[in-house]
């Protein structure tokens, strides 16, 4: 979703939006303004949004903690993201491009799925541990305590959705006989899908990248070979 505030088209092309767009208008006519109207830039709003939904997940960020770490007004935000959960899902297709991406390029990029699954789960280890922002991963912490169900039930097809991918490509390596045939692809799937959650919740209690490395080795002795 990049919709942004109509009416602004200077604004919008320099990425801000004016923050006075969706307000009634000032006393005393539509002609008259209470001066020039402040403007914010909407990458910025953004990733403060993305930062808050991260840190304290999506039902514990009310609209007005959003507003505050954005540093915009109610109006501003409805009109330049919709409403919370609109922007909860632009946020989450954010931070899948900026944040994320690390376990679908493991699996593309290495030659089998055991290569991938230990860059992914190494990748994971530096990832969730990050200083200078909330640790561990957003689709995973989000969805903790969460009672809207369209919003619990997106982020749950998201992350069985990165089980499958992990299927797929274990899968693969049978076929092509990497792996041995009896292969378990789901159970082996679904056991690298539970260490990265764990790892994520690890981190989130205060696990170091090292102590989530040793995980990822440990994790790995249990992979098949032929």
């Amino acid at each position: 979703m990049h919709s942004m505030v109509s009416g602004e088209k200077s604004d919008q092309k320099s990425g801000g939006v004016n923050e006075r767009s969706a307000a009634a208008p000032a006393r005393g006519g539509a002609g008259r303004t209470r001066g020039r109207p402040r403007s914010f830039d909407r990458a910025t709003a953004l990733e403060a949004a993305l930062l808050a939904f991260w840190e304290h997940g999506y039902e514990a960020t009310s609209v007005s903690d959003l507003t505050r770490v954005m540093d915009i007004g109610a109006p501003s935000l409805y009109a330049a993201f919709g409403d919370k959960r609109s922007l909860f899902e632009e946020v989450v297709q954010e931070y899948g491009v900026r944040y994320g991406a690390f376990g679908d390029r493991a699996l593309a990029e290495e030659p089998t799925a055991r290569a991938g699954i230990e860059r992914m789960l190494r990748e994971a280890a530096a990832e969730y541990t990050a200083p200078g922002r909330p640790h561990g991963c957003l689709v995973i912490h989000a969805a903790a305590n969460c009672s809207t169900a369209e919003v619990a039930e997106s982020l749950r097809e998201r992350r069985n959705a990165n089980i499958a991918a992990i299927e797929s490509r274990i899968g693969t390596d049978v076929a092509e006989g990497v792996l041995p045939p009896d292969t378990d692809a789901a159970g082996l799937a679904r056991c690298a899908g539970a260490v990265i959650q764990g790892m994520s919740q690890q981190a989130r209690d205060g696990a170091s990248r090292t102590e989530l490395e040793a995980l990822a080795e440990i994790a790995l002795a249990l992979w098949p070979r032929v």
